[in-house]
């Protein structure tokens, strides 16, 4: 196993960090310090939009695949301006006031977003080519890790930060920490086949749809990417409602153990998962972590049943979140396996796109069911919901397998 533990793996440890942390300065710790600055709630609710560049990156990554910064290779190239470039904003935010400058920091937030978005896509461009098949799995599953824990960094150490050094000064000391990324971009290695950027705007634009769909079952692939993490996205909708409301756990009982050994069995299941899927390889990956992520929805079922119960709890978390870190190693893995490396950061940004569809719009039906037939129902509910993906994973075993080789992103 020792090599699969190598440069390339821990250049994609690192740039998950870099990806990770921009995400809450633009997010929930912007808006803990516009509600600290006594903004109304108003004008914070409408701050959520600068979110929206993360959903809509798909439309600028052609660009991405079509030019190269001349400098560091196709992607690293794009990775290291889209940096410098955060650094850039972040300090920018930190020297500005929501008090005495809103709208300018409403502005820098929005552009944060934007170039976070486009980092995100070079990275998982550069992950996507650099990782051999058998380093795909640890590549996700540390990728996964890099970003949680950035995300911890800038979400809740930003928050205590500001309470002893204030904002400006935080703000300041995450633009330093994105210097992490840059180390790792500038000493991660070049992968062996780069591809051949396309020609045009419109063959970068176009080309990747048509290379996709002329592949067979293509639309079985998009259903399957769809429906994979159906069941996980349903039972995790409404998981802190749940365990506040459903079985009256306090608030703070929740956030230790919901959110903190949430996050850590989050990270164990996806190294751990990682390191499985070197042996197991991705189909069985796939079927494995996908029929553990489908269980685990009814041990919640069965916390429904027995009522406010801290070790069935704690189990239940663990489980959850061990069983989902798995699954979402192995399904990143199978993304990067399905991207022809001509098109990486095009097709990659669509496929993750289709992925979050389910996570996108099971919460206002979770809420409607939940109401309609209670939470235990509910959550067995969400047990049958992961079937179809694994039952469609089982009917598409041959193509799956097929993918497991370098045939398309090779082509």
């Amino acid at each position: 196993m020792d090599h699969i533990f190598n440069k390339r793996v821990g250049a994609v440890l690192f740039l998950g960090f870099s990806s990770g942390l921009p995400l809450a300065l633009s997010g929930g710790t912007l808006q803990a310090w516009l509600t600290v600055e006594g903004v109304d709630i108003k004008t914070i609710g409408l701050f959520s939009l600068v979110g929206l560049p993360y959903t809509l990156k798909f439309f600028w990554s052609p660009i991405m695949d079509r030019f190269v910064v001349p400098i560091l290779g196709r992607r690293r190239g794009w990775i290291l301006l889209c940096q410098f470039g955060l650094i850039g904003i972040i300090f920018g935010m930190s020297v500005s006031s929501p008090k005495n400058a809103l709208w300018l920091l409403a502005f820098l937030a929005l552009c944060l977003s934007f170039v976070s978005a486009s980092q995100d896509v070079a990275i998982d461009a550069y992950r996507t080519e650099v990782l051999k098949e058998p380093e795909r799995g640890l590549g996700a599953g540390v990728s996964v890790t890099g970003y949680r824990v950035a995300m911890l960094v800038s979400g809740a150490l930003a928050l205590i930060l500001s309470d002893y050094l204030g904002w400006e000064t935080t703000y300041m000391i995450m633009a330093l920490l994105m210097g992490i990324g840059v180390m790792a971009v500038w000493f991660g290695p070049e992968p062996d086949d780069i591809g051949v950027p396309p020609a045009s705007i419109r063959e970068a634009v176009l080309d990747p749809f048509s290379e996709f769909f002329s592949r067979p079952g293509a639309w079985a692939l998009l259903a399957l990417i769809v429906l994979y993490k159906l069941g996980d996205a349903f039972a995790g909708s409404l998981t802190t409602t749940f365990l506040i409301r459903g079985v009256h756990f306090s608030v703070a009982e929740v956030g230790a153990i919901n959110k903190g050994m949430g996050l850590a069995s989050t990270i164990i299941g996806a190294l751990f998962g990682g390191v499985l899927m070197a042996r197991l390889r991705l189909f069985n990956s796939l079927l494995i972590f996908g029929a553990f992520q489908a269980v685990s929805n009814l041990s919640f079922m069965v916390l429904a049943l027995v009522g406010k119960n801290y070790p069935l709890m704690i189990f239940t978390i663990a489980f959850e979140n061990l069983s989902g870190g798995m699954g979402t190693a192995a399904f990143v893995a199978f993304l990067m396996a399905l991207c022809n490396n001509r098109f990486t950061a095009t097709q990659f940004a669509l496929l993750s796109a289709f992925a979050s569809l389910g996570r996108v719009f099971v919460g206002p039906l979770s809420g409607v069911l939940v109401d309609g037939m209670g939470w235990t129902t509910f959550f067995f509910s969400t047990f049958i919901f992961a079937l179809p993906g694994l039952v469609l994973l089982w009917i598409m075993q041959d193509a799956v397998k097929a993918y497991e080789s370098e045939a398309v992103r090779a082509s």
